[in-house]
This record gives structure tokens, sequence and C-alpha cells, in this order.
């Protein structure tokens, strides 16, 4: 067996390529975990491209960063008072102008969802628990669009039926 001494000349230097070596992987480590968010999928339905999510902070701030790029971007959240919670499994159905069904009950994986529509006017339905809000969206060619669409907190949701609010 081979034992390797290190004189107590050479020791600080062993040490402090030791810490380097360390801090170098505590980097690597935290950049790799930084970029560990995966993107939500695009989905595919009656030819419309849409993507939805936003749960946790890294996926909110990836939603923030790509709706700029998409025609249509939609967020979901329940209001009170004090704020807003956002909500997640709204499903959504989009119309275009003739009553064509573009987006078809589509469930949100978050509090966002982005779509890519044509310039023109749709008719927007959001649904949480039996809740229906309904919005009208015009998207401008080269313009991004964005809709809120708001629940009241303190309604008792799981029962009361289907609302339209418009």
């Amino acid at each position: 067996m081979t034992t390797l001494r290190i004189s107590s000349r050479s020791r600080p230097a062993a040490a402090a390529a030791t810490m380097l070596c360390g801090a170098a992987l505590l980097f690597l480590a935290a950049l790799t975990s930084a970029h560990a968010t995966d993107n939500p999928p695009i989905r595919m339905t009656h030819g419309i491209e849409y993507m939805s999510g936003g749960i946790g902070s890294d996926e909110a701030q990836l939603m923030e960063t790509v709706a700029p790029r998409w025609p249509a971007t939609f967020e979901f959240a329940i209001k009170d008072h004090k704020g807003a919670d956002f909500a997640s499994d709204v499903r959504v159905t989009v119309r275009d102008t003739r009553g064509r069904v573009l987006l078809d009950n589509v469930a949100s994986e978050g509090p966002f969802m982005v779509a890519r529509l044509d310039p023109g006017t749709y008719e927007v339905e959001a649904r949480l628990r039996g809740n229906t809000l309904k919005q009208t969206l015009q998207v401008a060619p080269g313009t991004p669009a964005r809709m809120a669409f708001l629940w009241p907190a303190g309604t008792d949701m799981a029962s009361a039926g289907t609302r339209t609010v418009q």
C-alpha cells in the first residue's frame, strides 16, 4: 500500500486546492439546478399551439418571459380584498367570430396559458370549479394580447353551479 505524505510546507496549498475544487463543484451544482426547470410542453389542438404552466416561481418566470412571443396570454387567479392567488386546472375554450371552436375545454397546468392565435376577435371562456368567466379577446397583428380571468374569493365555487360573468 502506498501512502501519500504531504509536507507541512505544502499543506496550505493542498488545502487551498481542495477548497477551490469544492467551491467549483458547488458553483456547478447551483448552476445546474438553476436551469433544471423544464419548459412546459407545447401542445396542439385544432391546429392551434398552446402552452400552460407557471407552477412555482421558476416556471412562472419562464411563462412571463415567453408570453410576449405568443399572440395571446391568459392569466388565471382567485381574488379577494387582500390580493390574488394564482389558479390552475382552469378549463379554457376559445371560439372565433364564426363560433368555430379552436381550443376545446383544454386544461391549464398552471396560472398562465399562451396560445398562437391568428389576428382576429375571439370569445374566451375560462371555467374554474363550475364558474365560467367569458371575455372577448382582440389579437392585433404583431402585438401580443393579454387577458386576466379573476374569480372572486369567498364564493363556494364547488357548489355554486355554472355562473357566467362578463
